[in-house]
């Protein structure tokens, strides 16, 4: 059995991810920002933990990570205000990284998105602009930690039911993916070993999900 927490256990994909994970007999701690949450996330099958990281500095943060053996990024401000963009998926994210080395956690998941690169090309004039800046400089930190990160970078995400299946993908090309499929890439990954380092781009496509990870 592993200890995970799934930061921004809330979250469309985190609330997918939550009952794999238990489901395989893991321990789940659902970091979540709001008590009115602990119901949904309790159903999940995770132990909810009310804590909001937008304003955890590093060393509360490692003492709320200590003892588990891996952390699931996967909260985000939702858009809105780019002020509170940049302090939660960039700065609080870092932070976590930071935490997690702190506390002795070596594994790290990130929950990206296909485009996340310092070159992402988004306007400065455009509302997505301060995610696209946000998302590159965490993944960008993470990548110089000397976490077992991997980075998980799904295309345009989908309400539609997972189908178990997806194709891996550069930075290039339209394309879309369940949440249901998202939450079970994580999954995976976190019981490969052959993730660790790596970048994973994809789209929902033919290949199983653990046949396609096994490929990278």
């Amino acid at each position: 059995m592993a200890r995970i927490a799934v930061i921004g256990g809330h979250g469309k994909v985190a609330l997918r991810l939550e009952p794999l994970l238990a489901g395989r007999g893991d321990f789940v701690s659902a970091v979540i920002r709001s008590r009115e949450q602990t119901t949904d996330v309790t159903a999940a099958g995770a132990h909810p933990v009310v804590a909001d990281v937008e304003q955890l500095d590093t060393e509360r943060l490692a003492e709320l990570l200590h003892g588990h053996d891996a952390i699931v990024w996967s909260a985000g401000a939702g858009g809105g205000s780019p002020a509170r963009t940049y302090a939660v998926d960039r700065d609080a994210a870092i932070r976590s990284m930071d935490a997690a080395a702190n506390a002795g956690v070596r594994r790290y998941v990130m929950v990206s998105y296909l485009g996340a690169r310092k070159d992402h090309g988004v306007s400065p004039d455009h509302a997505f602009f301060p995610y696209a800046e946000a998302k590159a400089a965490a993944d960008e930190y993470l990548r110089g930690t000397s976490l077992e990160w991997t980075i998980v970078a799904p295309s345009t995400l989908t309400l539609s039911p997972g189908t178990g299946r997806i194709e891996l993908a550069d930075h290039t090309g339209p394309g879309n993916v369940s949440r249901d499929d998202v939450a079970a890439v994580v999954a995976a990954v976190l019981e490969m070993p052959n993730t660790v380092g790596k970048f994973i781009g994809f789209n929902q496509g033919e290949t199983l999900i653990t046949d396609a990870l096994k490929s990278l």
